[in-house]
């Protein structure tokens, strides 16, 4: 149920808001439903006209079996054990308002919490109920909440706004989130005040580390995805570092700071051998895009196999970008490669429909 986001730039304090727009997930009429808001206020209840990227060609499949069996896959952002924002991909019972849905099961104490992987919690104050869900036709989505929505710590806001607005932005259509209370828009967080009155996108990014900016106003942004471990469960996060604006290719960029790593500080690690290197400029044609790198993209791997932490750190950080669809690897000119498993890569790799399943 991933979306690969328009991530390219932030503000620090999440300051701009995309609304949701499109019908359902399962295709569809849309149905008004209203709880208690303003009468100008209209709520999908319906939202069967919604795609996602699991949606392609090659996961059609798999979404029958689950819409058959009663059930679909989705995307929570939940919080880990460090206060990382990551995606965990869960099994849902089926139903026709799934980004309601999905919010609902943002609630702490809510539905989720027999669900909730180790070490992970919802967001969402608890007791706070979804009143609805509007669809706009400029991609946006406005998120109703009761007014238990506004009892959280300060320490959560951004926390709350990054969970809500990456769960949301994974559907197809959805570009940007703007949430209201009890039926009123926001122009701040209740509790923090963080500016919202024009909505909050994934161009705001997630789990911010500005740590290696000297000058922020002289950057761009770029988010990757690193390594954590909870016992033995291995998972991804993502994390929107700052860049140089002066640097010229954003693709390259961002394979330089998978490659750079994490803030020693931040308990995550990275995958990538420090001497990894593109040999030539990345290629970008028609939604794919090419690399060539050198042999240390294999690391400690035997032949010709890519690590598969490795593979797909590069898949979900580079399809972030705008335009991205999907990515051919290559190591010394050779297109001849092999996962950990030893199965040949003779397409140009996709994001993965479930993120951190373990399916990987």
């Amino acid at each position: 149920m991933s979306k690969k986001a328009n991530t390219i730039v932030f503000s620090t304090i999440l300051a701009s808001s995309m609304l949701l727009t499109g019908c359902g997930l399962f295709g569809g009429d849309k149905a008004v439903e209203e709880i208690d808001p303003p009468k100008d206020v209209s709520y999908v209840k319906d939202e069967k006209s919604l795609d996602t990227a699991g949606d392609k060609q090659e996961n059609k499949e798999t979404s029958k079996e689950e819409a058959a069996a009663g059930s679909v896959k989705t995307e929570l952002y939940l919080v880990d054990k460090n206060g990382y924002v990551v995606p965990q991909t869960l099994v849902l019972p089926k139903t026709e308002g799934v980004a309601k849905q999905a919010l609902e099961y943002l609630v702490e104490g809510g539905p989720v919490t027999n669900m909730l992987p180790n070490g992970f919690r919802a967001v969402l104050p608890a007791d706070t109920r979804v009143l609805g869900v509007k669809l706009e036709k400029d991609g946006t989505i406005i998120a109703d909440f009761s007014p238990e929505f506004a009892n959280y710590k300060a320490e959560d806001e951004l926390k709350i706004l990054q969970a809500v607005t990456w769960t949301l932005t994974q559907f197809d259509k959805v570009e940007r989130v703007k949430i209201r209370i009890n039926g009123y828009d926001k122009e701040l967080m209740p509790v923090n005040n963080t500016p919202i009155s024009e909505g909050v996108s994934r161009a705001d990014g997630i789990n911010l580390d500005s740590s290696n900016s000297v000058d922020i106003t002289n950057t761009k942004s770029a988010t990757v995805y690193y390594l954590a471990q909870n016992g033995k469960q291995t998972y991804y996060v993502p994390v929107t570092k700052r860049i140089s604006a002066n640097e010229k290719d954003q693709f390259a960029a961002v394979i330089n700071e998978l490659v750079k790593g994490p803030n020693p500080t931040s308990g995550l690690v990275t995958d990538f051998n420090t001497d990894v290197k593109l040999l030539d400029k990345p290629k970008y044609e028609n939604g794919q895009l090419t690399l060539n790198f050198n042999e240390s993209l294999f690391g400690n791997m035997e032949g010709n196999k890519i690590s598969d932490h490795v593979l797909q750190s590069l898949v979900l950080s580079l399809t972030e970008q705008p335009g991205v669809e999907s990515v051919a690897i290559q190591v010394n000119g050779k297109e001849k490669l092999m996962n950990e498993d030893g199965k040949k890569l003779t397409e140009p790799v996709v994001r993965p429909a479930d993120v951190n399943t373990g399916s990987f």
